[in-house]
C-alpha cells in the first residue's frame, strides 16, 4: 500500500465544531431500517413460523421445514464428537476464565438495620428467560456464544436460548454448538437477522418468548433491538466496534498500528483512533499501518475503516489526550503510556480498558474473561459491558415491626402531607392508633 489510509491531525487551537467531528464514528443507521423492521414484526405476529421460515430463504439462502428450526440434541452430541480437540480445549479455557471473572461479579442478598424495628435491604433474583442473538451463517463466532451465555448461566437464569443464522448446510456451525453446550445452553435456534430478535421479543410456536434479548449483531439486529425495546429488555443497541488507544512516545509503534488494524477488519465502518503525545509515534504509526494492511486478508474491510473512521491525533499532552478520550468514551480504550496505571484513575468513560502494551484487544476479545458485548458510540457514558449483573433483578424488601414504623411515623406522613397524598399518611396513621 503506497499511501496511508490514516491522516495525522494536530489537535491544538482546533475550533470546538472540529473536535466534535473528530469524536464521530459510523452510527447504526437503524432510522433506515425502521419501516423493513415494522414489516418483520407484524408478519411474526401474525404468520409466527412461516413467517420466521420465508425470512430465512430470503435473507440466507437456506430453506427449513418447520421442524428443522430447532437444532436437536443429537446433532450437538454429534459436534462434541466430530469437533477437533485443539478447538474444543481453547474454547474449554476460555469458559474458564470467562466464568472465574464473572462468578466475582454475583451479587449477594443483604437485610440491614435501618433504625430501632426498621430493616431494609435487597434479594437477588435472576431473569426467568433470556434471548442471546450470536452472528452465524458461514462464520463463527463461538466467543460471542461464550461471553454471552456464562454470565447469564452465572446468574441463575433458568431458561437460555440462543438464535444464530444457519449455514448453507441447512445447520449451525460445530464450533457455534459446542460453545453452546460448554456455555449450558438450553435451546439452540438456526435464525438470524432481525427476525430472530423480534421471534424472541413475541414467541412462535417453535422460538420462546424471552424476558430478555443480548448479543451483537448487524444493523437489522440493532434496529429490531430497539424496535422491541418496549416490549421486552435489552442489552443496548451497539454498533460498529472501535478503539481508542491513548500512547506516548515510549510506545512500540507496530504495536499501535496492529491494534488499529486489528479492529478495522472487523468492519468497513469500524473505528480505530490514535490519541498520542508524540509526533514521532504517531508519523511511524502512520507508516507501520500500511505494511500490516498487506499481510491480512480483509485488508480492504480494514483500509475502508481506517480512511473513513480513523484517526492519529497529536496532542499537546496527556491531560488533553485523557479529555479527549474522556469524551470519545470508545468500546475499547487501550493505554500505552509510560505509566499507564496512574492514567486508569483518569479514565470516566470506556466499555473495557487495556492497560499497558502487553494488554491488546485482541486477548480480551476472546480468552481473558471480561465480555466483549460492550456499548459502542459514546454508549460507553452510561452502559458497561455485559455482565452477570444483566440478568439480574435486585428487589428491594423491607420489614418493619410497630415500634419501628412509629418511629419513622412523623416524618413520613409530614412528607406525605407536603405531597399532597393523604391516604398515605392515614396509612401509617390508623396503623399506630389500633
Amino acid at each position: 500500500m503506497e499511501i496511508s489510509p490514516l491522516d495525522i491531525i494536530k489537535l491544538s487551537n482546533r475550533p470546538e465544531t472540529f473536535r466534535n467531528r473528530l469524536l464521530r464514528r459510523s452510527e447504526v443507521e437503524i432510522g433506515g431500517t425502521s419501516q423493513d423492521i415494522k414489516k418483520v414484526i407484524s408478519d411474526i405476529k401474525n404468520r409466527g413460523d412461516l413467517a420466521v421460515l420465508d425470512y430465512t430463504e430470503r435473507f440466507d439462502d437456506v430453506k427449513l421445514g418447520r421442524d428443522q428450526i430447532k437444532v436437536k440434541q443429537e446433532r450437538i452430541e454429534r459436534a462434541k464428537k466430530e469437533i477437533h480437540p485443539k478447538k474444543y480445549n481453547v474454547m474449554k479455557e476460555a469458559a474458564e476464565n470467562i466464568e472465574k471473572f464473572h462468578e466475582r461479579l454475583v451479587p449477594e442478598d443483604w437485610m440491614d438495620e435501618m433504625a430501632d424495628g426498621v430493616s431494609a435491604g435487597q434479594v437477588v433474583r435472576p431473569i426467568n428467560t433470556v434471548g442471546i442473538y450470536a452472528p452465524g451463517g458461514n462464520a463463527d463466532y463461538p466467543s460471542t456464544v461464550l461471553m454471552s451465555a456464562i454470565p447469564a448461566k452465572l446468574a441463575g437464569v433458568e431458561r437460555i436460548v440462543l438464535c444464530t443464522p444457519p449455514n448453507s448446510r441447512k445447520s449451525v456451525n460445530e464450533v457455534t454448538l459446542v460453545a453452546a453446550d460448554i456455555a449450558s445452553v438450553d435451546e439452540i435456534y438456526k435464525v438470524g437477522g432481525s427476525q430472530a430478535v423480534v421471534s424472541m421479543a413475541y414467541g412462535t410456536k417453535t422460538i420462546p418468548k424471552v424476558d430478555k434479548i443480548v448479543g451483537p449483531g448487524n444493523i437489522y439486529v440493532a434496529g429490531a433491538k430497539k424496535a422491541v425495546s418496549n416490549d421486552v429488555s435489552i442489552d443496548f443497541v451497539a454498533g460498529p466496534s472501535e478503539v481508542l488507544i491513548l500512547a506516548d512516545s515510549s510506545t512500540n509503534p507496530r504495536y499501535v498500528a496492529l491494534d488499529m488494524v486489528a479492529q478495522a477488519e472487523h468492519d468497513s465502518s469500524a473505528a480505530s483512533v490514535l490519541v498520542t503525545t508524540s509526533m514521532d509515534l504517531a508519523e511511524k504509526v502512520q507508516e507501520e499501518v500500511k505494511s500490516v494492511l498487506e499481510d491480512i486478508p480483509r485488508e480492504r474491510t480494514a483500509a475502508k475503516a481506517l480512511e473513513e473512521y480513523g484517526n492519529i491525533i497529536v496532542v499537546e499532552n496527556l491531560d488533553q489526550g485523557v479529555e479527549f478520550a474522556n469524551d470519545y468514551a470508545p468500546e475499547h480504550l487501550e493505554i500505552m503510556t509510560r505509566r499507564p496505571d496512574e492514567v486508569v484513575d483518569r479514565i470516566k468513560h470506556a466499555g473495557a480498558i487495556f492497560i499497558g502494551s502487553n494488554s491488546p484487544t485482541s486477548a480480551g476479545d476472546f480468552v481473558v474473561g471480561p465480555s466483549h458485548v460492550l456499548p459502542t458510540g459514546r454508549q460507553a457514558r452510561a452502559f458497561a459491558g455485559l455482565s452477570v449483573q444483566d440478568f439480574i433483578r435486585r428487589p428491594s424488601i423491607q420489614k418493619l415491626s410497630k415500634d419501628g414504623l412509629r418511629e419513622i411515623s412523623d416524618a413520613a406522613m409530614k412528607l406525605a402531607n407536603i405531597e399532597g397524598l393523604d391516604a398515605h399518611a392515614k396509612s401509617i396513621e390508623e396503623r399506630l392508633g389500633e
